[in-house]
């Protein structure tokens, strides 16, 4: 398969809303991270997006809207919360999980009976969505279980040939995937942390959120039904070992020093990532992308300094790290 490749003028972006309403696949920006899109009403098209990733078919997406009277066709049940958020935080990097209307495919929904749904603060993802007359499904645009892609090279080494079209956009802005939250209950539910905080939510919803159990452990067992994705497979992994570092500032340079000064000793090649203290929002947009650096120059292996998890954007940020290395943590 030859894949095109756009720009983001009207024309190109119009020509790759032909792609998806013909039931193809094409990559574009988000604000987030890359996604892969096809029509979400299609399940033919979903399905070549699972085949395309090499994704497990129990993974659900998320589907992008550009207008908020969207969300009608997708549920028929539309809260005064899920309304309280979306005029707070849409666009925006937050996707909500409501129930699902017959309409949505199950392929869609990885076999739920709910649809995670966002819009996104992106032009081109908005006008692609609009001028493509249908939702768009979208997981991140990259091989299943690599680093999600932030930047249009990044999704060019991983689907070119593999699907119809790429849209060559700017570098993404925020660098990890939306916050998700359930809200398919009296208590609304975080599913997948992101920039967009639970004190946010509260702030805009005037009432407690709390985070799913799952996200504080690991999610092995083949009966678990993941609500959003990124809960239950290895994610965002690097081709080399990593090994993340936790403890004092003090104590985790030292220990990469060591670590790393060993390591090259055995002739390996060794990367570092050490993000400022409370460089939060610097970490959730570099991180993948560092990520892939490291492959680009083939280092051995990865030694990362562990975020403070009190802060809620570097809990976002430490929950894709350590499913990058595959938590594999050493405390100092």
């Amino acid at each position: 398969m030859k894949t095109a490749i756009y720009s983001t003028t009207s024309e190109d972006i119009g020509l790759a809303a032909e792609v998806i309403a013909g039931g193809g696949l094409v990559a574009f920006p988000t604000e987030t991270v890359y996604g892969l899109g096809a029509d979400a009403m299609n399940p033919e098209a979903v399905a070549a997006v699972y085949a395309a990733k090499g994704r497990p078919s129990d993974n659900p997406m998320i589907v992008h809207i550009a207008e908020q009277s969207d969300l009608a066709r997708l549920t028929a049940r539309i809260t005064e919360d899920m309304k309280l958020l979306m005029n707070a935080m849409w666009p925006g990097p937050l996707t909500m999980v409501v129930p699902k209307s017959a309409q949505v495919p199950d392929r869609t929904t990885g076999g739920l009976d709910t649809v995670a749904v966002r819009m996104p603060d992106n032009d081109v993802a908005l006008k692609l969505i609009a001028m493509s007359g249908c939702p768009i499904a979208a997981p991140s645009a990259n091989l299943s279980g690599k680093p999600s892609p932030t930047r249009a090279d990044d999704v060019i080494n991983d689907m070119d040939g593999r699907i119809e079209g790429i849209i060559r956009g700017e570098d993404c802005q925020v660098g990890i995937e939306s916050t998700v939250v359930d809200m398919t209950g009296d208590t609304p539910v975080i599913l997948r942390p992101g920039i967009i905080t639970a004190e946010q939510l509260e702030e805009a919803l005037g009432k407690p959120v709390e985070y799913d159990k799952a996200l504080f452990g690991k999610e092995t067992d083949e009966d678990f039904k993941p609500k959003s994705p990124g809960m239950k497979y290895k994610h965002y992994a690097p081709e080399a070992e990593m090994i993340i570092v936790s403890g004092s500032r003090a104590n985790v340079e030292h220990e990469i020093d060591r670590i790393r000064e060993l390591k090259e000793a055995e002739g390996l090649k060794v990367g570092v990532i050490l993000f400022e203290e409370d460089g939060f929002e610097e970490a959730a947009h570099d991180l993948f992308a560092d990520l892939r650096d490291m492959d680009k120059a083939g280092v051995d292996l990865i030694v990362a300094g562990a975020l403070d998890t009190d802060d809620q954007r570097g809990f976002a940020v430490m929950n894709r790290m350590i499913r990058s290395a595959g938590h594999n943590i050493v405390k100092v």
